[in-house]
């Protein structure tokens, strides 16, 4: 939990509040309108301390240690109100909960009764099974009822970063084929009564995305379902949201593609003078392990660039908090900082006035390594979802408790290979 620091203004504002179950109100906005402008007066500290040390190492060839360490104490903090300021964000776009009437006309009808008794006592009734075996309907578990998977749905886009920027398909089977044209049709100009030679069909090439099985098994205790005022169908999304979101969000961009989506880290990245269909192209910073010396915003322009103009529109930095806080301290020729905070609460800070999306998967800054990517991730990337969240309800393997085996099938990988350049850290 953040606290007072006497180098940041305003930083005893940053203070975690008692969480409520309340919609937006006035005290809620006055709340997020204080934060964004403490964040807002953060950076300013922030950047007069960096140029202070910026003044020491250009007069005495080396920075005071206790301004660094003043920076280091401010862009931490800086992080941890950025995460504040999106939780208050998240907390004022929740509906007011007010006495039953926020809850869901079809809460009461039959399949949402069937569902609340499986989960509470066993009963099946009512409840659509996905059998693996005739004879024993309840083999293959129980899908849930179509509200449960829209939340649960809706808090791992929120929680997901790369959701929030990929391209989003669902599917009924287990694998989505995806023709895709890797150098288009050729054409020609022609006049009016010359003859039409015939032109060169385009390469088509099949991208496959298999779905792949991802799990949690929450427990509770009989006494928690023989509650009435529990309402299972929020409990089992509130348990398996979090945990759904940080294995996809892990996945998307470091998975193997195996028993994981694939990650687009994961593909081979080439030098993008030599890039070809099937790599991801990067653009080298010269200096191994760090950013150029003498320019070090030219190598973020040289990766701008390297990516074609109709991806640029819609293109999005992304990369960890580690890295982002190494970008901060950077300016462009005419002593101007590069990134800069978003000017709206919950919005993204950008780069260059393109947004930037943190990801704690991103590797960090080291020798030979990708810690930042660039590019149009609608295009670039593509996430399957099968339909469907299932549950089994297992009340033997762990008593006292009653487990709840909850699955989906979601599948991911590059989609177009030249919609996405990276910035690797090497000579």
């Amino acid at each position: 939990m953040p606290t007072y620091n006497p180098d940041i203004p305003n930083s005893s504002m940053m203070e975690t509040p008692l969480e409520t179950k309340q919609g937006f109100s006035p005290s809620c906005e006055f709340e997020i309108r204080s934060a964004f402008d403490a964040f807002l007066q953060s950076f300013e500290a922030f950047k007069n301390t960096n140029d202070e040390r910026l003044s020491q190492l250009e007069s005495r060839g080396q920075e005071d240690v206790i301004t660094r360490d003043k920076l280091d104490r401010i862009n931490t903090a800086l992080d941890e109100q950025k995460c504040q300021l999106r939780k208050l964000s998240t907390k004022s776009a929740r509906p007011t909960l007010n006495g039953d009437q926020n809850i869901s006309p079809s809460y009461s009808k039959a399949g949402h009764y069937g569902f609340d008794q499986f989960m509470r006592k066993g009963l099946t009734s009512g409840l659509e099974a996905k059998s693996l075996n005739s004879s024993v309907d309840a083999e293959g578990g129980y899908l849930t009822p179509d509200e449960t998977e829209a939340q649960i749905m809706s808090h791992l886009s929120q929680l997901s970063p790369i959701r929030q920027i990929a391209s989003i398909r669902q599917v009924s089977g287990s694998v989505y084929k995806k023709p895709f044209s890797v150098d288009g049709f050729s054409s020609g100009w022609v006049s009016e009564t010359a003859a039409r030679a015939q032109t060169a069909t385009g390469n088509l090439s099949e991208l496959t995305f298999p779905t792949m099985e991802l799990y949690a098994m929450p427990a509770a205790t009989q006494s928690l379902l023989d509650d009435a005022a529990v309402n299972m169908d929020a409990w089992i999304a509130d348990e398996v949201q979090t945990a759904f979101a940080e294995q996809e969000s892990a996945a998307f961009v470091n998975g193997d593609g195996v028993t994981q989506p694939e990650g687009f880290m994961t593909n081979n990245f080439v030098d993008e003078a030599s890039w070809s269909w099937g790599n991801l192209g990067d653009i080298k910073t010269g200096v191994s392990g760090n950013f150029d010396a003498s320019a070090p915003a030219d190598n973020l322009i040289d990766v701008i660039y390297a990516l074609k103009s109709g991806y640029r529109q819609n293109a999005q930095w992304v990369m960890n908090r580690r890295t982002q806080a190494e970008v901060r301290k950077l300016k462009d020729a005419d002593g101007n900082y590069i990134w800069q905070p978003s000017a709206q609460a919950g919005g993204a800070a950008s780069l260059f006035n393109f947004a930037i999306t943190e990801s704690e998967d991103m590797p960090d800054i080291g020798a030979d390594t990708t810690p930042i990517v660039f590019g149009d991730f609608k295009r670039g990337y593509l996430i399957v979802d099968r339909v469907g969240v299932r549950i089994l309800r297992d009340p033997y393997s762990s008593k006292p408790y009653v487990l709840f085996y909850t699955t989906k099938r979601v599948g991911g990988g590059v989609q177009d290979y030249d919609a996405i350049k990276g910035l690797t850290f090497s000579a």
